[in-house]
């Protein structure tokens, strides 16, 4: 049952792999990298600290760097325990995909694609009743996450993990914030 699990997944990252094309590798290169969604952030910050006051975004804050802490250590734990080769680095398929960008470490789960859904469900959970359009945030870890497929990183199970743990570790981060912070506003 795994081997048909695992091979389904090498065929659907060779055929989403294969959606790509050299004239869009440089905009997927960029949109892998945190550091370029900086501006979107700040945006965000700024929607969150009007709403929520100083104080409370402060909070929002430390929630954030303690989450991100504990999903990056979790998908180091599980890269390393499971040593799955990332498709760039797979014998089988590498040869077959498109390679864009290379890297040596491990593949399952993806930790793009955890902190992105884990950070963006935390700050959702929180903008959801001010903001009626809140759920635009989602298109953030669904285009920074499958850009890790595009350019031959991950495999789709690499990052469906990563979206169920990071949406369950951002929803815990809600709880706890909601119980220490928000009650005590």
């Amino acid at each position: 049952m795994l081997e048909k699990i695992i091979d389904l997944d090498k065929q659907l990252l060779v055929y989403l792999n294969s959606l790509g094309s050299e004239r869009f590798d440089g905009l997927w290169l960029i949109i892998t990298k945190q550091v370029y969604w900086t501006p979107i952030f700040l945006l965000i910050f700024y929607f969150l600290q009007k709403k929520i006051g100083w104080k409370n975004f402060g909070y929002y804050v430390l929630f954030t760097a303690v989450m991100i802490l504990i999903c990056d250590q979790t998908v180091n734990l599980f890269k390393y325990s499971f040593e799955r080769l990332r498709p760039c680095n797979d014998q089988e398929i590498k040869n077959i995909i498109r390679l864009v960008k290379t890297s040596s470490s491990f593949s399952f789960f993806s930790g793009h694609a955890t902190n992105s859904m884990a950070s963006t469900v935390f700050g959702f959970l929180i903008l959801k009743r001010y903001y009626k359009h809140a759920y635009w945030l989602f298109l953030f870890p669904l285009i920074f996450a499958y850009s890790r497929i595009y350019l031959g990183l991950h495999f789709p199970t690499d990052v469906l993990t990563g979206y169920i743990f990071g949406a369950i570790a951002g929803l815990g981060c809600y709880k706890l914030y909601a119980k220490f912070v928000i009650k005590n506003s």
